[in-house]
């Protein structure tokens, strides 16, 4: 006998073998014992969530020569006709094939004939979206008033390209993705069945790359023991895959956390080796860096849903903000793999983009020695000489109190404040900033912008910035120097008004106009941002 695929093999044949779906199943099943049938049902969902198999165990329930119930026999001769595809008043029809609407008026025009064998005649049309205009129209009249014989059975992936005539005629319920541990219980389930020797992280490799679908899950099933020769060992999975073993990613983000270069290159260089799917990589890691933010966030809860700790052990080690950096990073990644040179080399310049732009380690202000002797003091100069640009002007305010306003402007871009919390910072002005506090003026116009939630997202990032022990106060009154806001409003006004003088004095500017009697477009003068 031939093999037969497990994708066929273990295709459901009654509402208890389904995986899921129970919100659509327990309606199908009280509408059926209850005798309260809809003429058309539609099914949606993506690829391999159980459709169409849903469909003909709903045809089965129809025929069953045992009556009608949620329960077919499974033995009489309509059930097992459905099985294997053979039964004549089951009409199973592919709408990409079919599409033409002379197909589908003769379709119809068989519709008023009574079932040859079946109670009901039963049509299950696939991938209904693509049926054309013309064909939805044939099959509208039908679909409102059909026979009392006929029950139509509709699958679709895109129930948004299906007009709404039609959906307003049918019954219509949206089959969810599968979850990865709904994915790994059935495939343990099969394996074991099947006689297959596996081991658990392989399990859960084949199921995460389903992506929730149960017949792709299957597939690769198939196509793993086929190429681990009769057993699933996560090693061999993990090649099939074009994935990494868990250890090298660990190792991989624990470079990245140390500011490792050559720690990181040198683990890209290992991956190489085994030809990778490098998205699949970048994906693994933005997995990694989700449960690192999410162990972070509930640390210190018992109901912490990530006890690994390997996990728990870098939660510990990397700042939020630098994971919340590396994820946007991993993302972008991600969207600009297609374009880069090769995927090696996007995924190489990913990881040196991580590096180039971690946050770089705040000066705490309270951790700011006290110089007692000469040559402490110079000793406290050159290390002052040696600090970034941005960190010798905090140590230089903190040490004499001096306030500019123009310092604010710098702190915000080296807080990398987004969304609504940069606004409100820059509609601000420093008023006061010493090493125990920094005293912030907001204008009256703008009070409107300053709410619980911006003011503590504010004082988290300057404490993160300067130190816990800071000290932070806004108060609402008319700022005595310019914001942050008014100042690039008013250095981008300066800019625009000199490249428009700078294009009117050009000499081949005034050649053009007087040669053909051209006039200027100012608002189409963008000047340089820099």
């Amino acid at each position: 006998m031939s093999y037969q695929v497990l994708a066929r093999k273990w295709r459901p044949r009654f509402f208890p073998e389904m995986v899921g779906q129970t919100h659509v199943l327990q309606v199908l099943t009280n509408a059926l014992d209850n005798n309260r049938l809809h003429h058309a049902y539609l099914f949606t969902g993506t690829r391999g969530v159980g459709k169409t198999t849903l469909a003909r165990i709903l045809a089965k329930c129809l025929n069953c020569e045992q009556g009608v119930s949620s329960k077919p026999c499974g033995q009489c001769s309509a059930c097992t006709s459905i099985d294997e595809g053979r039964f004549i008043d089951l009409i199973e029809v592919d709408a990409a094939s079919r599409a033409k609407v002379e197909e589908t008026r003769d379709l119809m025009d068989n519709v008023q004939y009574a079932p040859a064998m079946g109670r009901y005649k039963v049509y299950l049309i696939d991938e209904v979206h693509m049926f054309s205009g013309h064909s939805f129209n044939a099959l509208l009249k039908t679909l409102e008033e059909p026979p009392p014989h006929v029950k139509f059975l509709l699958a679709t992936t895109e129930a948004k390209k299906i007009p709404v005539t039609i959906l307003s005629r049918c019954l219509q319920f949206n089959l969810k993705l599968l979850s990865v541990q709904q994915i790994e219980q059935q495939l343990a389930k099969i394996l074991d069945a099947e006689g297959v020797e596996s081991d658990p992280a392989s399990r859960h490799l084949i199921a995460v790359a389903a992506e929730g679908s149960l017949r792709d899950a299957l597939s690769l099933l198939d196509q793993a023991i086929s190429h681990g020769g009769g057993c699933l060992q996560e090693t061999q999975v993990r090649a099939m895959l074009g994935t990494i073993d868990s250890l090298e990613l660990t190792e991989l983000l624990d470079a990245l956390i140390t500011g490792d270069a050559k720690g990181v290159l040198d683990r890209v260089d290992h991956m190489a080796e085994h030809a990778p799917d490098y998205d699949a990589v970048l994906v693994e890691l933005l997995s990694m860096l989700q449960k690192i933010a999410v162990c972070q966030l509930l640390a210190g809860d018992t109901d912490n849903p990530d006890e690994d700790p390997k996990i728990q052990a870098m939660a510990a080690r990397i700042g939020s903000e630098d994971v919340q950096l590396y994820y946007q990073m991993g993302l972008m990644g991600r969207r600009d793999l297609s374009l880069a040179p090769d995927p090696r080399t996007g995924f190489e310049m990913t990881l040196i983009r991580m590096l180039a732009f971690r946050p770089a380690t705040p000066v705490l202000l309270n951790q700011t020695k006290t110089v007692t002797s000469p040559s402490e003091t110079a000793a406290k100069r050159a290390e002052t000489q040696t600090l970034p640009q941005e960190n010798r002007k905090t140590e230089e305010i903190s040490a004499n109190g001096m306030t500019n306003p123009d310092d604010w402007r710098d702190i915000i871009d080296q807080m990398a404040l987004a969304g609504l919390v940069k606004e409100v910072a820059g509609h601000c002005v420093l008023k006061e900033h010493t090493k125990e506090k920094i005293h912030l003026v907001l204008s009256p116009a703008q009070e409107h912008l300053l709410n619980h939630t911006q003011k503590d997202r504010l004082h988290a990032a300057l404490k993160t910035r300067f130190g816990d022990n800071i000290k932070v106060i806004i108060t609402v009154e008319d700022p005595n120097a310019e914001t942050p806001v008014q100042k690039k409003a008013r250095e981008e006004k300066e800019r625009q008004l000199t490249a428009e003088q700078s294009l009117n004095r050009d000499p081949n500017v005034k050649a053009l106009q007087d040669m053909f009697g051209a006039t200027l477009d100012v608002k189409s003068i963008r000047p340089d941002s820099n």
